[in-house]
């Protein structure tokens, strides 16, 4: 039987490539309000909070109960709270969940919420944009 050969790498070099990683401040991912904050705030359920952020019913419930979001999550929560803090500029925060749910002409019939689960949040944006500007749309 032949013996392994070690690599030629040492432990030591690549100790000093992780230490050379370039870190920036903006980099960095602010941390999400807490998601029964903003369940409350809007009147929604954990099924739409699983379905606004595409992560599991079981995530969701884990991080009610206080386990923390991952880096991905944290980003998916952030901009599920700039959304809905943008409707809630145009509506009651109490209404946003309905309206969600309800099928909307400006989505051919679907509701935003299955907008957003098609991964066409962009679609509420421009809309948001031209209601909010007053300019056609």
């Amino acid at each position: 039987m032949k013996a392994k050969k070690k690599s030629a790498k040492s432990p030591r070099s690549s100790r000093v490539k992780e230490a050379t990683a370039v870190y920036h401040p903006a980099m960095a991912v602010p941390a999400p309000p807490a998601i029964d904050e903003i369940a409350g705030k809007f009147g929604l359920r954990q099924n739409m909070l699983s379905r606004l952020t595409g992560f599991s019913l079981r995530a969701v419930a884990g991080w009610s109960n206080g386990e923390p979001p991952s880096t991905p999550v944290r980003r998916a929560l952030i901009e599920m709270d700039r959304l809905l803090n943008s409707l809630a500029r145009l509506m009651k925060p109490t209404d946003v969940d309905r309206w969600l749910k309800e099928p909307n002409p400006a989505f051919d019939g679907s509701s935003p919420v299955q907008v957003i689960e098609r991964g066409q949040t962009d679609r509420i944006w421009r809309m948001l944009y031209f209601l909010e500007s007053g300019e056609p749309g």
